[in-house]
């Protein structure tokens, strides 16, 4: 794979893994879930599950790292979303 590609990859990745690190701070600072969705967070997850797979197969390091932190920070929101359940 050509190596400039898959810097942006791995910038693209950052940008869009840290999305989820605000929401997983917000939502453990706040000791609250209620207003996040689980649907949508059961949808991201499989799909960022199926990244991380497609990744794997295109040995893609920045979909493989993207993808896996991503899947963490996703189950850390699931997790807050049922420990914090009102």
């Amino acid at each position: 794979m050509d190596f400039n590609i898959e810097i942006i990859g791995l910038i693209a990745g950052a940008f869009t893994t840290a999305s989820f690190v605000t929401q997983v701070i917000k939502t453990w600072k706040a000791k609250s879930a209620d207003n996040l969705s689980l649907s949508m967070y059961l949808v991201m997850l499989t799909g960022v599950i199926l990244w991380l797979i497609y990744g794997i197969y295109l040995e893609s390091i920045s979909m493989i790292l993207a993808n896996t932190v991503t899947t963490i920070l996703v189950c850390a929101i699931l997790f807050f979303k049922f420990r914090y359940k009102k």
